[in-house]
């Protein structure tokens, strides 16, 4: 099982902005080294899909739409994914397999990927961003200065 290099870039796009909170397009492709074209593709859907916002012009940027901790994994496969059918036979309208009215293949393929998205919906973006300020130093993210008060 491989998840698109779709469903890649808006995890890996989400984990982004859940340690900068705020970005844009080009500083996201340039960090992680993809192509600015596949990813704005891929945050005009995380967009259209209530994951992130999105602001044109001057100040603009992308943000999470909503808190890291309320979005799972799962969540973010299954708006990304177009379908898991892991064989031909998942895919009732263009199955041709001969053997699928007594294969029990089907079954359990069937529960392994009920498994993985079992697992998948048990962490969340805040999850898989524990170390924050480790992927902020690998991505490139420069970090606003902690402001002090004066005492």
């Amino acid at each position: 099982m491989q998840l698109t290099q779709y469903s890649d870039f808006a995890l890996r796009t989400l984990l982004h902005l859940a340690v900068s909170k705020e970005s844009n397009i080009s500083e996201v492709a340039a960090a992680y080294n993809i192509s600015r074209n596949h990813l704005v593709k891929v945050v005009h859907h995380l967009g259209k899909v209530g994951l992130i916002e999105s602001q044109r012009g001057r100040g603009g940027g992308i943000r999470l739409a909503r808190s890291a901790e309320t979005v799972t994994i799962a969540e973010v496969v299954r708006l990304c994914e177009p379908h898991f059918h892991l064989v031909e036979c998942f895919d009732a309208q263009n199955n041709r397999c001969v053997i699928s009215p007594v294969c029990r293949l089907q079954g359990v393929l069937g529960e392994a990927r009920a498994a993985f998205f079992s697992v998948l919906e048990r962490y969340t973006l805040q999850d898989v961003v524990q170390d924050p300020e480790s992927l902020a130093l690998l991505l490139g993210i420069k970090k606003p200065p902690v402001e002090t008060t004066a005492g």
